[in-house]
């Protein structure tokens, strides 16, 4: 089927929608049916800054991912659809979506797309079970301290055995220094 010409003020949504996509680090489609006004306001504060929560036409969504380069999401298209572009830290975005979901069971995850890739909804809830990029950090810092501490024990260790030997030769020959006096 070919693609229908596209109205000026649809081709700027679908040219927004795709500069969305391809700026996303991950972008998370989910149906709203049921949502208030306030809850869904309630729900774009809850992912801050990194992230914007947008209602759009499944057409447009989906020529717009099409045109991002994105494929594998077409099944996903269908009832009210909206998508949560992510820009920041993936895994607290889903997190705060799945968690805002158990709070409000009409909020459904259909699935995302993280790196180019189609994503199931299962998928995006095992990214939310994953840790923030901050204590991933953290953990790699503590390890990388521990490992240097350990490191310069081991180049220690040589040295402070060298200075005994000395001292324990120092103070042998005190002792025959002071036996042949």
């Amino acid at each position: 089927m070919a693609d229908k010409p596209v109205r000026a003020d649809k081709a700027t949504a679908v040219a927004e929608l795709t500069d969305h996509f391809r700026g996303s680090a991950a972008t998370v489609l989910t149906e709203y049916r049921g949502l208030t006004v306030k809850e869904l306001t309630e729900l774009r504060r809850s992912l801050g800054s990194e992230a914007k929560y947008a209602v759009a036409k499944n057409t447009l969504a989906k020529r717009a991912a099409t045109d991002a380069g994105i494929e594998g999401l077409d099944a996903l298209f269908t009832g009210p659809t909206a998508l949560a572009f992510v820009k920041g830290d993936v895994v607290e975005a889903a997190k705060g979506l799945r968690a805002f979901a158990k709070a409000h069971p009409v909020l459904v995850i259909k699935g995302g797309v993280f790196e180019g890739k189609a994503l199931t909804a299962d998928e995006v809830n095992k990214l939310a079970d994953l840790e923030s990029r901050e204590v991933l950090l953290a953990k790699l810092a503590g390890a990388l301290k521990a490992g240097l501490s350990k490191a310069a024990a081991t180049f220690q260790a040589p040295l402070s055995q060298a200075v005994r030997t000395v001292d324990a030769l120092r103070a042998e020959r005190e002792k025959d220094g002071s036996a042949e006096a």
